[in-house]
């Protein structure tokens, strides 16, 4: 039996036009954050909602740029990985600390013929889905003062399963919110590597 898949897209309203189309794109719920609130709080709030579904749920920022057969590709990750933390993008440039041990990973990866690394945090908030049996334990621990990827994955514990191939890409635009650490992003933020 299939496994059935919700998304659900994180919009802020100066993207408004971009997060409609994606949703629309996926079929997706879409969580606009009308007043500034906050990268944090709207993670929280579609974590809330996917706690309230009976299937796994992905959830996507606005600018997340998913591949073809993006739906299919994460159904098959997803049935591999049922009780793990999944992120599917895996970027450049940011967070910086982590980029080289991404570039250990992946050559290790590739050496052992290998289709995914994991990591420690979650470190990217574009796109992801966490176990629909872990949720409640997400929401209790969550720490609204941390930036949104951060207070996901901590919250989760344990470690993520990135694809050595992300089933999206990222826009790559200006931020729409101040960054947690009140650093310029500067560095280019694209995928690693990107399923065809």
């Amino acid at each position: 039996m299939e496994q059935l898949i919700k998304f659900v897209v994180l919009g802020h309203h100066l993207r408004r036009g971009m997060a409609t189309s994606l949703a629309t794109s996926l079929g997706a719920h879409l969580l606009i954050d009308e007043r500034d609130s906050g990268a944090n709080w709207n993670h929280r709030r579609a974590l809330e909602w996917a706690a309230g579904q009976e299937s796994r749920v992905v959830v996507l920022e606005d600018d997340a740029q998913p591949v073809a057969g993006f739906a299919e590709l994460v159904a098959e990750w997803l049935a591999r990985f049922p009780d793990s933390l999944c992120s599917f993008y895996l970027g450049t440039g940011r967070p910086p600390q982590y980029q080289m041990q991404i570039a250990e990973r992946l050559i290790l990866a590739d050496k052992k013929r290998a289709d995914y690394i994991t990591l420690p945090r979650l470190i990217h908030g574009v796109c992801y889905s966490v176990p629909l049996q872990h949720l409640s334990r997400v929401l209790e621990r969550w720490d609204s003062s941390k930036s949104a990827d951060y207070a996901v994955g901590d919250a989760h514990g344990g470690p993520v399963v990135y694809p050595c191939y992300s089933l999206v890409d990222h826009a790559d635009g200006e931020p729409v919110e101040k960054p947690h650490d009140g650093m310029p992003r500067t560095e280019r933020r694209k995928a690693w590597r990107l399923a065809r």
